[in-house]
């Protein structure tokens, strides 16, 4: 085997689901020892790409080479024998078991459990001081914040003696602090000669860790460029096909009338703990406030309360009335009938009923609308309706018979933000706005929240993109375990102050243990 050889290189891959062609004749070649990532919009091919890779899926037609040899892949026990690790979005971690135990399982020596417990204690405190990854091995997995799992789920790769590491969407519940710790863990696995794929859709990120990046866009690799030699808006038209605006681009709030109040306002969950503990704000005609916050504590609560869909004690005043929020009258009818419209944070489980049609869909909740009839409902109306929504709002295809399923989960976006822009409310309750949207839809989105607040709307922006929130906000407030750390004007402040009051410091100024974050992140996730 040459010394030169690609620590990974895939040769003419191609998969496809039925007439779904997921890659077509993909070839890349992975450098020992570097940082590669991976970019692309929704549906591009990067997981399906990555799972042949793993072993999840087995490709219709290529080659796989590992360090200059040819290799089959049937299953993940094959690449992790290969010496393939992957770490993926959603964390593969027994909740109520410890760290050592979470990194044993499945790797244990025989069928005696406590020799594999010692010599994974042994590597583990090994790994751990080589690598950067602290963690404490007898903690309960349910017990420590989502930074720390993330490390355990390294350290069970290192412990299986990966060379190759694949990340998927490794920073996307992470706050800028924990981030920034993990790009220097990768920096360190880097300098030991790990070789690591970086699958993100977060342009900075590309640019500040990776040494080289692969573009694919519908299947295909459309470009591989070295990081150095190229820039985000060159990135961003490779994945879209197309110039992309990465900048939001808006005139200064004109702002009017307290269109908002919200005093002293507390929710508990079913089993009792408070999940927002006295939150006070007022939102402006004309004016955007953003929500910060890693999700989970008290974001989502803020939402369903003023979207009616959760019952809390407080006071809430709609441009000066009071709102009920017994639970009794706090429908979503009655918000709407204020002026609330409300694009819920997951829209397939809230926005959208996924099983019917677009024109089904975007009549929901405004179906008493006189021009959908009176006594019965006029179907063609609402599909005149909602083929006008799906012109004005570039929803691809615009077919207002096809079910939500159809679309991707950028027009589904489209379809839910249409439904309920198009009502020109006076408050505009938004939840995480983009999320698992392509760049190219992100760009529109914006666009249309910007200008719903030029006409003079209010809006509440919630979003765990601390990008989407600085570059939208005309004010931004930042939520940690259930209260409001603090507010901020976006000129005034900058992601590293940001991420420490969304990790619960109050005083950001001069240095910070980041062991103390991470306890704060913790706690809050445990209550």
């Amino acid at each position: 085997m040459s010394e030169t050889a690609p620590a990974i290189e895939l040769k003419g891959i191609s998969k496809a689901f039925g007439p779904v062609q997921a890659n077509k004749d993909i070839s890349i070649r992975v450098i020992p020892g570097t940082i590669h990532g991976i970019i692309g919009e929704n549906g591009a091919g990067k997981s399906t790409l990555m799972s042949i890779l793993y072993g999840f899926y087995k490709a219709d037609a290529g080659e796989i080479w590992i360090r200059g040899q040819k290799t089959e892949i049937p299953d993940s026990q094959a690449a992790i024998s290969a010496g393939i690790g992957m770490v993926f979005q959603h964390f593969k971690l027994v909740q109520n078991f410890t760290v050592l135990e979470n990194i044993v399982l499945g790797a244990e020596d025989s069928g005696l459990l406590r020799p594999s417990l010692a010599r994974a204690r042994r590597e583990l405190e090994q790994l751990s001081k080589e690598y950067e990854l602290n963690v404490e091995p007898d903690a309960k997995i349910e017990d420590i914040g989502v930074g720390m799992q993330q490390r355990v789920e390294i350290l069970k790769a290192l412990y299986r003696k990966a060379e190759i590491l694949i990340l998927d969407e490794p920073t996307g519940v992470l706050t800028p602090a924990e981030a920034d710790h993990l790009f220097r863990i990768l920096a360190n696995l880097k300098a030991e000669g790990k070789t690591i794929i970086l699958i993100t859709h977060k342009l900075r990120e590309i640019m500040e860790i990776t040494d080289t990046v692969s573009v694919m866009r519908r299947g295909e690799m459309t470009a591989t460029v070295k990081t150095a030699e190229t820039s985000p808006p060159e990135l961003a038209e490779l994945m879209v096909g197309r110039k992309v605006l990465l900048r939001v681009e808006k005139a200064p709030a004109t702002v009017g009338e307290t269109v908002l109040e919200v005093r002293d306002l507390r929710v508990n969950d079913d089993k009792g703990v408070e999940r927002l503990k006295g939150v006070s704000f007022d939102i402006k005609a004309g004016e955007i406030l953003g929500i910060a916050g890693v999700a989970g504590n008290g974001q989502s609560e803020l939402l369903e309360v003023l979207g009616g869909m959760r019952a809390a004690t407080g006071t809430v005043r709609m441009n000066g009335q009071e709102i009920d929020l017994t639970g009794t009258k706090s429908d979503g009818q009655s918000r709407r009938a204020r002026g609330i419209a409300h694009v819920p944070e997951d829209r397939q489980r809230e926005g959208l009923i996924m099983e019917f049609h677009a024109w089904e869909n975007c009549a929901f909740g405004y179906h008493k609308d006189e021009k959908f009839g009176s006594a019965f409902l006029n179907n063609a109306a609402m599909k005149d309706d909602m083929a006008g929504k799906m012109e004005r709002f570039d929803v691809r295809p615009p077919d207002p018979n096809l079910a939500a399923k159809s679309f991707s989960g950028g027009n589904q976006q489209k379809i839910v933000l249409a439904r309920e822009i198009e009502r020109s409310p006076d408050l505009l309750l938004v939840g995480q706005p983009t999320r698992g949207v392509d760049i190219g839809a992100i760009e529109f989105i914006h666009q249309q929240i910007v200008a719903l607040r030029d006409q003079g709307k209010a809006i509440l922006l919630v979003s765990v993109e601390l990008d989407e929130i600085m570059g939208l906000s005309d004010r931004i407030a930042v939520m940690f375990d259930g209260q409001l750390m603090g507010e901020r004007l976006p000129g005034d402040t900058d992601e590293t102050e940001l991420g420490l009051l969304m990790a619960g410091v109050t005083d950001t100024s001069g240095d910070h243990d980041f062991r103390k974050v991470e306890a704060n992140l913790a706690h809050a996730g445990r209550e």
